[in-house]
C-alpha cells in the first residue's frame, strides 16, 4: 500500500512555520495527483495540517474522482483563519471522508512529559469526536517524530492506526501506516517513482531508520 500524504494545496491562508512551505503544493499538482491515482486501490490518501485547502481545492478533487482520504485535524487550529472550522470538518465526514487526530497544538509528541501528551493524545481526539460526533480512532504523528514511549501509549489508548511520515509502503491492515508526504519540489517524475515502489535499497533504508524511532 502507498501512503499519500497532503499538507497545504495553493496559497496558504496563515503564517506558516518555519519550514512548512516546502510542504505546499500547487493547484495543478494536486490536481494531477488524484488523476493519477483515481481507480487504484492500492493507494490511500490523507491530509495532515487542518488546512483550509482541504475544503477549498481539496474535497473536489476527491469527489471529482471518486475518492476518499483521510483528514487528520489539528484540534486547537478549529475555526481560525487559514484553518478548518468546526463545520468544515463536519462537511468532510459527510462527504465520506475519515477524521483523524494530529494532536492539539502541532508538536511532536516524543519527549512530551505525561501532562502535555494527554493534552495531545486524548484531550485533541476529545475534541474532535465532539466535533464529528463519532470516536476518533486514527491519528497522525506530527513533524513525523515518535519513538516507542509514543507507539505504546497510543496503543494504549486503543488509537487503530498511526501514519507517519517514514517514506516507505506498508501493509495495508498494518497498524503503523507510513506515508509519503508530497511536496513543493515533486514532479510527475517523483510522484510516478513513489507509485512504481521504492527501490530495495531505499526500502531497507527506510525500515532501519523507523526501527530506531521505535528503539528510543
Amino acid at each position: 500500500m502507498i501512503n499519500l500524504c497532503f499538507h497545504g494545496i495553493g496559497r496558504p491562508g496563515r503564517e506558516l512555520e518555519p519550514g512548512e512551505a516546502g510542504y505546499w503544493i500547487t493547484e495543478d499538482f494536486y490536481r494531477l495527483v488524484v488523476e493519477t491515482v483515481a481507480g487504484r486501490d492500492d493507494v490511500r490518501l490523507s491530509f495532515d495540517d487542518s488546512n483550509a485547502s482541504d475544503i477549498e481545492i481539496g474535497l473536489d478533487g476527491l469527489v471529482r474522482h471518486g475518492l476518499t482520504a483521510s483528514f487528520f485535524v489539528i484540534a486547537a487550529r478549529l475555526d481560525r483563519p487559514g484553518s478548518l472550522s468546526a463545520e468544515q470538518v463536519r462537511e468532510l465526514r459527510d462527504h465520506g471522508m475519515a477524521v483523524g487526530s494530529h494532536g492539539m497544538d502541532h508538536v511532536p509528541w516524543r519527549a512530551l512529559s505525561d501532562a502535555a501528551q494527554q493534552r495531545e493524545l486524548e484531550q485533541a481526539r476529545q475534541v474532535l469526536a465532539e466535533v464529528v460526533g463519532a470516536p476518533v480512532t486514527e491519528a497522525a504523528l506530527p513533524l513525523g517524530q515518535y519513538d516507542r514511549r509514543t507507539l505504546t501509549r497510543l496503543q494504549q489508548l486503543g488509537y487503530t492506526h498511526v501514519h507517519t511520515s517514514d517514506r516507505r509502503s506498508s501493509k495495508p491492515s498494518a497498524w503503523l501506516q507510513h506515508r509519503f508526504s508530497l511536496r513543493s519540489d515533486d514532479t510527475v517524475d517523483s510522484l510516478h517513482a513513489i507509485l512504481r515502489g521504492e527501490p530495495l535499497a531505499r526500502r531497507l533504508v527506510g525500515r532501519l531508520k523507523g526501527g530506531v524511532k521505535q528503539l528510543r
